[in-house]
């Protein structure tokens, strides 16, 4: 499968550099699989696409502050790091800037020593530009974070955000993701309400978003592509909740790409354990892959945003509505003046 086939013209301007006000002011794309049919809508709108006995299942994994700045002991450069996973080991995966520079043994000082940081040898089979550290604190580390560190934005958001939590979901609560589910970061605490109000179910898994979000796709054929591993969860009242929609005929409603891999992950190990089509809670890492040809499991649709040329979430989104119907609805969306990625508009894929 070619990457070129997934590529697309997406001028500068076209990237959201700051999100609206409200959040669900955003505009939301509808597109309908079976005919291919496009309704332009505002994203508060969404009820009106949902019906009771539906489920609509968020990710509330929360954004952790894990860009560091500091600098290398002795020498006084400077360094950053993005924090990533940690490893088996207890050390750290992350990237590093400038990453080359950096060698095995080197200590690295943040907050003036609140932090510290020592480079490890990297491992065999790690991704290109990812690094280990081994931190040495005091107390937990997520408070040390939350002292030092930052969020950290993608890197074509040129703009600091006023307000941190504009870059996290009203839901968020497990720390752990290095970027946004960026679908969810449409809703308010009051349209959530409304969608309860209908009949639907809100559920939540998690999946906390790791190096994939920063690596573009290099490769020229699709499946050549290695994925990152990410943790996730689907608990035991997410799974009885799918379970349920599907018995009485309702769908099972994704936001974002990231809660639709968590599903899956949980639904393939389900069926390994030769229990599908019901689906079991669980947990742990997934390097879920989802290219078109893919047969879904637990997913009916699909809220998501617009998304980068030749990325693994436009493979996805193809995946899901059909690469010739997603490319076409995103030269209607760019014709329209939709804003694209973490801070754009948003899809609802029926």
């Amino acid at each position: 499968m070619r990457m070129a086939d997934f590529d697309y013209t997406l001028p500068p301007e076209a990237i959201a550099q700051e999100p609206v006000e409200p959040r669900d002011a955003s505009r939301l794309l509808v597109l309908h699989r079976g005919d291919g049919r496009l309704e332009h809508r505002i994203f508060r709108e969404l009820p009106q696409y949902l019906r009771p006995g539906d489920v609509l299942v968020v990710n509330e994994s929360r954004v952790r502050p894990a860009r560091l700045v500091g600098e290398k002991e002795g020498t006084g450069g400077v360094v950053e790091l993005l924090l990533l996973r940690p490893d088996a080991d207890g050390a750290w995966e992350c990237l590093a800037r400038p990453g080359r520079r950096l060698r095995p043994g080197q200590w690295l000082v943040f907050g003036g020593g609140q932090l510290r940081a020592q480079v490890l040898p990297s491992r065999p089979d790690s991704p290109a530009g990812v690094r280990r550290v081994r931190l040495v604190h005091e107390g937990s580390l997520d408070q040390v974070l939350e002292a030092l560190g930052q969020v950290p934005l993608p890197p074509y958001i040129h703009r600091e955000l006023a307000d941190p939590e504009r870059y996290q979901t009203v839901y968020a609560k497990e720390p752990g993701s290095a970027a946004a589910p960026t679908a969810g970061l449409h809703f308010t605490p009051r349209l959530l309400e409304q969608i309860e109000a209908l009949g639907v179910a809100v559920v939540p898994v998690v999946l906390h978003v790791g190096l994939d979000t920063f690596r573009p796709v290099t490769e020229e054929e699709a499946e050549a592509h290695p994925m990152h591993r990410e943790y996730f969860a689907v608990p035991p009242e997410t799974a009885q909740a799918v379970n349920g929609a599907r018995a009485r005929g309702g769908r099972v409603v994704a936001v974002g790409t990231t809660t639709v891999r968590a599903l899956e992950s949980a639904a393939l190990e389900t069926e390994a354990r030769g229990r599908g089509p019901v689906m079991e809670a669980g947990s742990g890492w997934t390097d879920l892959y989802i290219l078109p040809g893919y047969r879904f499991r637990a997913v009916d649709a699909l809220i998501t945003n617009f998304h980068l040329p030749r990325s693994t979430l436009l493979l996805l989104v193809s995946a899901f509505a059909g690469r010739e119907a997603i490319l076409q609805a995103y030269q209607v969306a760019l014709a329209e003046g939709y804003r694209f990625y973490s801070f754009g508009d948003a899809m609802l894929i029926l």
